[in-house]
């Protein structure tokens, strides 16, 4: 029986996944670059941090700004109103860069049996509680969610305190040390905010990507809201969380889902220069 659940389950997440694609993040074609390259930025969805491009446009976004050195520019207008647009721009003068993008609320409806595969699969305990408590488990899932992410790219050798700055993003998540001052091994701490409080005992997931492969590893936040890890200087990383409230004042959804993610990596024709300075 135990078994039969479990194959259950993982049908009941392959049914689900396509229609509420898990991650969403930030996708540089490199994360480090010379001064005066075109930076192209995807808006990448999927499971697995393998990711299909996002088909939203300029109406769905509520939020996508440039933080860098002291300066925080507003790129709205950079991003078309034709579905799956990237985002390109150039940053003249070395230093550590930041792309946030926050998106509006998106609607969608889970049968029962699904929506609970998935609260149980992102850790949201007490959501899972609030509809045993209220005899809410054997009823649909009415929710609305957005997206709360951002990326972090180096420009020549001239590292900047940036990265370490407090967004705007409703989920923010920081990393404590300089991702591009790490050497091979090092722990990261990173610290993750839900509107300006740390998130803390939530299930928090880091994925490495390195030639195609891909690992995915689970924490749960401390009181302090942080998670910590060992980095390998290569390839493509990802934090991600989701953190799920209580509405009482909707006519449609009973649920507000905040997904967020933070990206960088060790990719970029001047690599090997910037990880020696």
């Amino acid at each position: 029986m135990r078994l039969k659940y479990k194959l259950t389950y993982l049908l009941i997440l392959l049914l689900i996944l396509p229609a509420l694609a898990h991650e969403f993040w930030l996708e540089p074609q490199q994360y480090i670059f010379s001064r005066t390259d075109e930076i192209n930025i995807r808006f990448r969805v999927g499971e697995s941090f393998t990711s299909d491009n996002w088909k939203g446009s300029r109406e769905k976004i509520n939020e996508l700004k440039l933080y860098y050195a002291d300066i925080v520019d507003d790129l709205s207008d950079a991003i078309s109103d034709e579905e799956g647009d990237s985002l390109q721009f150039s940053i003249h003068e070395e230093g550590t860069a930041v792309v946030t993008f926050n998106n509006t609320n998106s609607f969608i409806e889970l049968e029962a049996e699904k929506f609970n595969a998935y609260l149980s699969e992102d850790g949201l305990q007490s959501a899972i509680d609030y509809r045993k408590q209220h005899n809410e488990t054997d009823s649909p899932g009415c929710e609305l969610y957005q997206r709360s992410v951002k990326t972090i790219v180096q420009v020549g050798a001239l590292k900047t305190a940036v990265f370490k700055k407090q967004t705007t993003l409703p989920v923010d998540i920081i990393p404590l040390s300089h991702p591009y001052q790490l050497k091979n091994g090092d722990s990261l701490t990173v610290k993750i905010f839900f509107k300006n409080e740390p998130l803390v005992n939530s299930k928090i997931r880091v994925w490495h990507k390195l030639m195609g492969r891909v690992v995915d590893t689970s924490f749960m936040s401390n009181e302090k809201g942080e998670i910590s890890f060992t980095v390998s200087t290569t390839g493509e990383w990802m934090v991600s969380c989701v953190q799920m409230i209580r509405l009482t004042d909707d006519p449609k959804a009973q649920w507000q889902s905040y997904w967020g993610s933070l990206t960088w990596g060790y990719t970029g024709k001047n690599k090997s220069t910037i990880m020696a300075r």
